[in-house]
C-alpha cells in the first residue's frame, strides 16, 4: 500500500456488476441494524421472492438515506419528479416500512 489510508480500491464483480431488479423493498430494523429485502413483483402473480437482502447498522443506514435524498435532487433536477406520488402496489400489504 502507498501510505494513503483514504484511497479505498473497490472491485465490481462481472456477475454483480449485472444488478438485480427490484420494484419493492421491505424495511425493518431492530436495536443494532436496518435490514432492507429487495423484491421484484410482477404484475396478476400473488407471490414475490425476496431477491436480495442488504443488512445495514443505523450509522450506514443513515448515510444511505442521505445519498439517496441527495441523488434523487440531483435526478428530479435533471428529469422532473415523475412518479413521485407513486402508490404502494394493489392487493399487497405489509406491517414493515416500504419503499
Amino acid at each position: 500500500m502507498d501510505g494513503d489510508k483514504s484511497k479505498l480500491n473497490i472491485e465490481l464483480p462481472a456477475e454483480i456488476a449485472e444488478g438485480t431488479y427490484s420494484n419493492f423493498a421491505i424495511i425493518t430494523h431492530s436495536a443494532t441494524e436496518f435490514i432492507v429485502d429487495f423484491v421484484r413483483v410482477m404484475p396478476g402473480v400473488q407471490k414475490a421472492n425476496v431477491k436480495s437482502r442488504i443488512i445495514l447498522t443505523p450509522d450506514h443506514a443513515k448515510r444511505l438515506l442521505k445519498a439517496l435524498k441527495e441523488n434523487i435532487e440531483k435526478y428530479d433536477s435533471e428529469y422532473g419528479s415523475g412518479n413521485a406520488g407513486a402508490s404502494f402496489p394493489i392487493g399487497f400489504t405489509s406491517k414493515s416500512g416500504q419503499a
